[in-house]
């Protein structure tokens, strides 16, 4: 039930999110009957211009934005070829403008920015599609004649995270401009996975 509303392509993301309003009560006993009353079917997941894909695809999204954030991050102060650097500067810039956007749409439909951080809540889209905390660690303690090489690697898989989750996005969202989002972090990150490959080979 519907209620109301190399680098130039760098700079050209399914999770779960908290219930959304408008539940039905259940229905009350017909007078003179003793039968337990009837639930009433749950309404549609689509509200106004969005539905629940779209918010648990935003929710997701920041949260794998906020970890590439922090991942381009250890670039910054350690010995990389100028053009990892430029395109991991390029990277963060591009995701903290998205974030923004992201949370603008949350914040105006109502719902939390914050995702699910319960493995469980995830379990049936395949997990969170963030970087594991380990990998990062190993990441920032990595020599520096070792950190581009590994750098380049799982920023990599980072962002093949972002297309895949943007993806299911295309598919299951409803939002015009939340999908056109989408296919832009479509087309961005796998411009940016493909200069990261050449990176990875050169």
């Amino acid at each position: 039930m519907r209620r109301c509303a190399l680098f130039a392509l760098v700079l050209a993301l399914t999770g779960c999110a908290g219930p959304l309003p408008a539940e039905f009560a259940p229905s009350s006993p017909a007078a003179g009957h003793g039968h337990q009353p009837v639930q009433a079917p749950p309404p549609s997941p689509a509200v106004g211009d969005y539905n629940l894909a779209d918010v648990m695809y935003l929710q997701m999204a920041i949260a794998n934005h906020e970890q590439g954030i922090e991942l381009v991050a250890l670039a910054e102060k350690r010995a990389v070829r100028p053009e990892v650097a430029q395109l991991a500067a390029a990277i963060g810039a591009t995701q903290r403008t998205e974030v923004g956007q992201m949370e603008a749409w949350l914040t105006g439909w109502g719902q939390p920015t914050e995702v699910d951080t319960n493995p469980d809540a995830h379990a049936h889209h395949g997990g969170m599609p963030i970087t594991d905390p380990e990998s990062l660690a190993a990441l920032a303690a990595a020599p520096d004649g070792e950190f581009e090489a590994q750098f380049v690697s799982v920023l990599t898989g980072h962002q093949h995270n972002a297309v895949e989750m943007a993806r299911r996005e295309l598919t299951d969202g409803v939002s015009p401009d939340v999908k056109k989002f989408a296919d832009k972090v479509v087309q961005s990150r796998t411009g940016q996975i493909s200069a990261l490959l050449n990176l990875g080979s050169a």
